[in-house]
């Protein structure tokens, strides 16, 4: 990564609208500060168009210590060198031990995956794959009952003893308002309209599968984002992987951020676009893009795209960070482009009603082309949304695939998800859905907080409920998560190939259901 020197004293004149602090001693060009002196070593984000930020903005990616680093390459190659060494004793009956090998019934079957995705799956996932799938048998609250498993063949399958572990506290739920719960209002209206309309639709919406409440939801979701008209889908990944494709195709380019989620890189893939990728959050490298999209055209025949769509995310659900959302909105105005914001992990978790990313920087939203969300983690229920322009709606109501060919949403979800939103919205007349809200704010940044204190590494946004915290080496993942279950704590632990090798981490979420006890344990 390149670290020009005319930055670096560039930034060190101006001043910075976003509320960071200490000396620039090397800038990078994404916006992180390099060589602070110690013993204060975080890296902020610097917001070169502070004129744009209507608050304080600041983002911790902390680089990794280079013994840090050089130890986990180390673990890794350790891990890899010992895998290959027994796989080569095992072929010649020398390693008694087989702990590693396929079961006998999986033999029968062609290999599904590459020599070297097997060989990970066999010597290392293998040996944590219990911190993984692990079954609850509650309502994912602020805590949960767990059934509790063993494996006595290296974790290739497990068995339930029978015992069920009670009130664990959950970190590992998108429960960000506390409205997965088996009571209240929600839980009420949803068990009503259950008794007067079924549990499921058996149709999709151009036939038989549009019911009034449908109906209702979808003018909820416009009024509550601020936009004309809107559309709600039974799958949050499909709303994005099946309306991409119906919004771009051949002729056209996405600029995507690196770290988007999988659901929004196979939505590009499918559209047969063409896909280009940007640094994460990274506005000189979109900007970059831009420009070269505009000066050069398409390849060979060098004809104008016919679209340019950038693809960024509100929170990015594994960095904990919030996306620069008015300088994205600045470039796609200044470069004549489309923006698709994906609010799944935003959307009732950020801004002082609970509007999201847009809100949360006091922007208009129809500056953002095309607003999707999901209903799978602030609302506690499932499915997803998309609004913006009439003209948008009525096109995809139309030519989505998940429009025309996917079965409605059911109708008890449809109501716990107007139930919840008109709770935050303070439709229910009363202020509850308010204080969840601020709830989730003061946790996040309490818990953000004491972490930072007890001398963790925590990347992502002062104001993101994603906290990921860096565990770095490869034995630490499954130590960590094991550890944690056995004080009655879940975690969610995350390792390559998700994160970068050297990064891997545990990622806490918080809920405006975890009380200061809970964060404090």
């Amino acid at each position: 990564m390149e670290r020009p020197e005319r930055a670096a004293a560039a930034l060190g004149a101006q001043p910075r609208a976003n509320g960071c602090s200490g000396a620039v001693h090397g800038a990078l060009r994404n916006g992180y500060v390099r060589g602070l002196p110690a013993p204060d070593t975080q890296i902020n984000h610097i917001v070169h168009n502070g004129g744009l930020y209507k608050r304080p903005f600041n983002e911790d990616f902390e680089e990794t210590p280079m013994l840090v680093a050089v130890l986990t390459y180390v673990g890794y190659g350790v891990l890899t060198l010992f895998g290959y060494l027994r796989d080569f004793m095992r072929q010649w009956k020398i390693e008694k031990c087989q702990n590693a090998t396929e079961r006998e019934e999986q033999k029968d079957f062609v290999p599904l995956y590459q020599d070297f995705e097997n060989f990970y799956n066999r010597n290392l996932y293998m040996r944590i794959r219990d911190s993984w799938n692990r079954p609850i048998c509650s309502v994912p609250g602020a805590k949960v009952d767990m059934m509790e498993r063993v494996s006595h063949d290296y974790n290739w399958t497990f068995m339930y003893t029978g015992r069920v572990i009670k009130d664990i506290i959950n970190m590992g739920s998108y429960n960000y308002l506390g409205f997965a719960q088996k009571a209240g209002t929600c839980q009420e209206a949803a068990a009503k309209v259950l008794s007067q309309y079924g549990a499921g639709v058996c149709s999709t919406r151009q036939e038989m599968g549009n019911l009034d409440k449908h109906e209702e939801l979808e003018k909820l979701v416009a009024r509550f984002l601020g936009v004309e008209s809107a559309m709600a889908y039974g799958m949050g990944f499909a709303t994005n992987s099946m309306n991409i494709p119906a919004l771009v195709g051949k002729g056209c380019l996405i600029l995507s951020d690196e770290l988007n989620h999988a659901s929004l890189v196979l939505g590009a893939r499918l559209s047969g676009a063409t896909i280009r990728i940007f640094k994460h959050n990274n506005m000189q490298s979109l900007e970059k893009l831009l420009k070269d999209a505009i000066v050069h055209g398409q390849p060979r025949t060098r004809r104008p795209w016919k679209k340019i769509l950038i693809l960024v995310e509100g929170i990015y659900s594994m960095e904990g960070s919030i996306v620069r959302l008015p300088e994205v909105i600045a470039l796609k105005k200044k470069y004549k482009s489309y923006l698709y914001l994906d609010e799944a992990h935003s959307i009732g978790a950020l801004g002082p009603t609970g509007r999201g990313v847009v809100e949360y920087f006091g922007l208009n939203p129809e500056d953002v082309d095309v607003m999707m969300g999901t209903f799978t983690k602030s609302f506690g229920a499932a499915g997803g949304y998309i609004g913006g322009k009439k003209e948008l709606i009525d096109y995809l109501r139309t030519y989505s695939h998940s429009a025309v060919y996917a079965t409605s949403l059911s109708p008890p979800v449809v109501e716990q998800i107007i139930t919840s939103m008109k709770c935050i919205m303070g439709e229910d007349g009363t202020t509850v859905g308010k204080a969840r809200v601020q709830q989730l704010a003061e946790n996040t940044r309490y818990f953000r907080r004491r972490l930072k204190e007890m001398g963790f590494i925590i990347y992502g946004n002062e104001d993101s409920p994603v906290v990921p915290l860096m565990l770095y080496m490869p034995a630490k993942i499954g130590a960590f998560g094991r550890e944690m279950l056995k004080r009655n704590i879940g975690v969610v632990v995350v390792g390559f190939p998700a994160t970068p090798i050297i990064e891997s981490r545990a990622r806490f979420c918080l809920s405006a259901a975890h009380t200061k006890e809970m964060l404090d344990t």
